[in-house]
């Protein structure tokens, strides 16, 4: 019941927000309506299929909507805005590191406006410099330690996207289970990036600047930590209280901290409602073309998995003869490399995951084919020049998605590709 009441809500959001959507959203929807007159005509059970599209897009757009709440109150905190200040003003021998760990905890918390606010308080940094090479190699190097720090978080985070769909998709799979090896990989994007950082340190024609001192403390980090204490502690109670799968308790608990966020720092009661207010009618309609993009990558990739399954089944697309190591490595390449061609991961992670043979039949476990996906996403949010994280860099580097993706992330991609499969063999053998 709570699927069709979720459907039917998606529908009527859809025939509102999609008459005023840009043109490549109701193109998105245009397929979407295709794949469902295809679905109609070709598929024996298109009821079911239908359906379960719906109710993934309801639960991506659900899931969004939770994100943002916490993204409301978050990006107008002056507590949040000093730390970021602080990680942003490091001195350079600390601040890519600074600035990669920083980028991955406002991610978790901010979603993409971490990218936002650290790379809008780099870009600033930066450009007090009056030397344009020291200028642009400096916003460079702190706009790629936030976007890498960022994309790290996509492997492991339970408030990413990447986690939430993968684990819906992928049978016996579990958010616990996964973050073990997830994380394991997030080191090795952190670890890479710095290591390339401080090996290819470009060379000054000039004298080195004077460094600066940083502005705050390391006390301003408190809030960030403490309220990213509060949401991991939080959402690990429950899950293990409750039993639920952790993308339902994060939808669940996450809006409530937002609520109480909001409460505590409007002080009065009627200005907390007045900022509730403006959350629910101003600013999460504005997200409307964003969730119409977001749904129908996750619909049309639903639908497309289910007209391209009985190929598979006719061994057209036999892949249960591949060998289990290349199975499990495949993820890392070929994600990030239809991020090239324009697919969003949500919406290649969809249509591609379900044709994957199961992670028993092939001895494997089902948390280590989620945790190799989650690496593929990352890696094409850090090299499509479609996504947001390489659109937010471009702009804010001034230069193009194109070039921060393919060049200022090429051999940061390649290595971190190459060092996640060869650990993705090694524990499939093991597992």
């Amino acid at each position: 019941m709570a699927g069709w009441i979720a459907a039917a809500g998606l529908l009527t959001f859809l025939a509102i927000a999609t008459p005023v959507a840009h043109w490549s959203r109701q193109v998105f929807v245009g397929i979407g309506l295709i794949l469902v007159a295809l679905a109609v005509v070709f598929l024996d059970d298109w009821p079911a299929v239908i359906a379960k599209a719906l109710e993934q897009g309801a639960f991506i757009a659900t899931f969004f909507i939770a994100l943002a709440s916490l993204r409301t109150p978050a990006s107008a905190s002056p507590s949040i805005e000093r730390c970021g200040q602080f990680l942003a003003s490091q001195p350079p021998g600390k601040r890519y590191l600074a600035l990669t760990i920083g980028g991955h905890l406002f991610a978790l918390i901010l979603n993409y406006g971490a990218i936002t606010l650290l790379g809008g308080l780099t870009e600033a940094i930066a450009g007090r410099e009056q030397n344009v090479e020291i200028r642009e190699i400096r916003n460079r190097r702190m706009l790629l330690a936030v976007q890498r720090g960022f994309c790290a978080s996509l492997c492991w985070s339970p408030l990413a996207f990447a986690t939430a769909i993968t684990t819906s998709i992928i049978a016996d799979s579990s958010w616990s289970g996964t973050a073990p090896y997830a994380i394991f990989f997030a080191v090795v994007f952190v670890v890479v990036g710095w290591a390339l950082d401080t090996i290819f340190k470009p060379k000054l024609s000039g004298p080195r600047p004077a460094r600066s001192k940083p502005v705050g403390s390391y006390r301003d980090l408190a809030p960030l930590l403490g309220l990213l204490l509060l949401l991991f502690v939080g959402v690990g109670t429950l899950e293990w209280l409750t039993g639920l799968r952790i993308i339902a308790i994060v939808m669940l608990f996450v809006p409530l901290i937002s609520v109480a966020w909001i409460a505590y720092e409007a002080g009065y009661p009627s200005e907390t409602r007045r900022r509730l207010a403006r959350m629910a009618l101003v600013e999460f309609p504005s997200y409307r073309s964003e969730i119409v993009l977001l749904v129908m990558a996750g619909i049309i990739g639903t639908l497309g998995a289910a007209l391209i399954k009985p190929l598979a089944a006719g061994h057209v697309l036999d892949l249960s003869v591949v060998p289990v190591w290349l199975v499990v490595i495949a993820p890392v390449w070929i994600v990030p490399l239809l991020g090239q061609l324009g697919m969003n991961p949500i919406l290649s992670v969809s249509m591609a995951a379900p044709l994957l043979p199961s992670a028993a039949s092939l001895g494997l476990s089902p948390n280590l084919l989620v945790a190799a996906i989650t690496a593929g996403w990352a890696l094409a949010g850090a090299t499509s020049p479609f996504t947001a994280t390489t659109l937010l860099i471009g702009r804010l580097g001034h230069t193009t998605a194109l070039r921060v993706g393919l060049v200022w992330n090429g051999a940061f991609t390649l290595v971190v590709a190459i060092t996640i499969s060869v650990l993705l063999m090694i524990l499939a053998q093991l597992s």
